[in-house]
């Protein structure tokens, strides 16, 4: 069973999406070839059987999948199932691009039912370890456009909405959220709702950056 290279599934699956009032930030749900996203959805997860999966991917993602303050690696601690399951969906079908994951997704080793198990155990760690907070410069803007373009999808205090496929971002890595918000903007990380990328695609690298940086600094959501 090729678990062992199921660190790279985790990479990126944080940020889908972050500046639209009213467009979901998601590429809308739909049905992969061949599994079905809502199906997967209504199947619950086994916490236990999850925390022996994820024990392959501890190597990169850490024992409490804190992930990694350089930005290669992203915070899932908590992070909503719903958002797992779909993200990697997304890579599977070509909908998302992930070159070093999308052979592992594919692959007859890589169970759905191991996704389903992993996704909630994630969901249900409790917060530790640190964050590479952003530099605080401007933490003001930040606020603001979080609170003007992000707020509505993200929730107030960037605690997500499973429902709707949004991510948690509170608590995330500023550089990670940084390097996401680009993807974002230039179009190369392929499920990005359309018109989300046309919100973005306006802001400048300092606004980039306060918004990163303001989401960095935002308190991990009680569980």
């Amino acid at each position: 069973m090729r678990l062992k290279t199921l660190h790279t599934f985790l990479i990126g699956l944080t940020l889908a999406a972050l500046i639209h009032p009213v467009a979901n930030s998601q590429t809308p749900a739909t049905v992969d070839a061949d599994i079905d996203l809502r199906a997967l959805l209504a199947k619950p997860g086994d916490v236990v059987r999850g925390k022996k999966a994820f024990s392959s991917c501890e190597g990169c993602h850490r024992k409490n999948a804190s992930g990694r303050s350089d930005g290669s690696i992203p915070r899932l601690t908590g992070q909503h199932s719903s958002v797992i399951i779909k993200q990697v969906l997304d890579i599977r079908a070509d909908r998302r691009n992930n070159p070093s994951m999308q052979p592992v997704v594919v692959d007859t080793a890589f169970t759905m039912t191991h996704l389903t198990d992993i996704a909630a155990y994630l969901q249900a760690l409790p917060f530790e370890g640190s964050i590479g907070k952003g530099p605080g410069k401007d933490l003001t803007l930040g606020k603001l456009l979080y609170e003007r373009d992000c707020a509505s999808c993200h929730g107030a205090s960037g605690e997500g909405d499973a429902a709707k496929f949004n991510p948690m971002v509170a608590a995330q890595h500023y550089r990670y959220l940084l390097r996401e918000v680009i993807a974002i903007r230039d179009g190369s990380r392929g499920n990005s709702n359309a018109e989300m990328v046309k919100v973005v695609k306006p802001y400048n690298p300092a606004e980039i950056d306060a918004v990163s940086d303001y989401m960095s600094h935002m308190a991990p959501p009680r569980p």
